[in-house]
């Protein structure tokens, strides 16, 4: 069973039957503004009580999955090992190993999961939701599903041979699950200071689409208005697709002048950006390696040599 004392958590439960979603945020402990929709949530169930009565089955929040490094405003904890590559972990593993050994009691535990992220300090992504292409083609249809409601402009269905994740356990359990990724770097920041995920209207994209969720799967009441479609569906079933950080690298280590715009369709050959020396004039030309959505990007001034400049999706249309 989860030892509850690895992170908090909350859930709200319905006497009405319903299915049990579970939300996650903080795996990585510098993506700030998933951890403030989850507490947003929490807010809200806890003060409205009309909300809380219209939910039918479960709904388990987590809004800092990985405190030890959240505490140290680090992508990983004390161990420096990264939670989101040791799935399913192991009860008398290190710190990290043990965290996603209870992290893991959680995602089997549920019927449906969304595990919320953003680039971090140094990279900024598209705002977009993944899952893996199941082999199971009833949990594939539901998680195409799930990503389409959440409501943001990209969806990306991506290799289910990726182990560690959060969604390769859920892919072995058999759970629907979509990932999330919302920004990042000094983008974050800025709407995580301006306060963006507390309460106001609209909502946060991060809160609607978690909320889009629930009204999808019928935790909620349905809304009037259809929601929200993603603009553009893409699914690669090439290996190591849907990796964050695997993308034309850095060829010097030096100061990082991109050359593309978030969101923005390039094509093969086309530059991506220049890395620029310290001590001379020397510059470094980083080329896209196909055509397709520049999905993420390195959104800091300094680049070390070997480290990813950015990611494109591939523009292959799903069917």
């Amino acid at each position: 069973m989860t030892d509850a004392s690895l992170f908090d958590y909350r859930e709200f439960t319905s006497d009405c039957d319903g299915p049990r979603l579970l939300i996650t945020a903080g795996i990585h402990g510098d993506e700030y503004l998933p951890m403030l929709a989850v507490k947003e949530l929490i807010d809200r169930f806890d003060t409205d009580a009309e909300l809380r009565s219209s939910l039918r089955g479960s709904l388990t929040l987590i809004p800092i999955a990985n405190q030890a490094a959240f505490e140290r405003g680090n992508r990983c904890g004390a161990d420096n090992i990264d939670l989101a590559r040791v799935f399913p972990g192991t009860p008398n593993g290190n710190p990290t190993e043990q965290l996603a050994c209870a992290l893991s009691d959680q995602i089997r535990r549920a019927d449906f999961f969304v595990d919320l992220h953003t680039g971090g300090t140094e990279l900024c992504v598209f705002p977009m939701a993944g899952y893996t292409l199941h082999s199971d083609q009833s949990i594939l249809e539901q998680q195409r599903q799930l990503a389409v409601a959440f409501g943001l402009p990209f969806v990306w269905g991506t290799s289910a041979e990726l182990q560690g994740r959060s969604l390769s356990l859920a892919r072995d359990c058999g759970v629907p699950a979509i990932y999330v990724e919302y920004l990042g770097a000094h983008r974050e920041l800025a709407e995580a200071i301006s306060g963006a995920a507390q309460s106001r209207t609209p909502d946060h994209p991060l809160v609607a689409g978690c909320l889009n969720v629930m009204r999808h799967l019928g935790i909620l009441p349905e809304i009037a208005e259809p929601l929200p479609a993603a603009c553009d569906v893409v699914e690669d079933e090439r290996p190591g697709a849907g990796h964050m950080q695997a993308g034309p690298s850095a060829p010097a280590t030096g100061f990082l002048v991109p050359a593309v715009e978030l969101g923005q369709s390039i094509a093969k050959g086309d530059l991506l950006a220049e890395i620029v020396t310290a001590t001379d004039r020397t510059k470094h030309q980083v080329l896209s390696q196909q055509s397709g959505r520049v999905l993420v990007i390195r959104d800091y001034p300094r680049i070390n040599q070997g480290e990813a400049v950015a990611v494109v999706a591939e523009s292959v249309k799903a069917e």
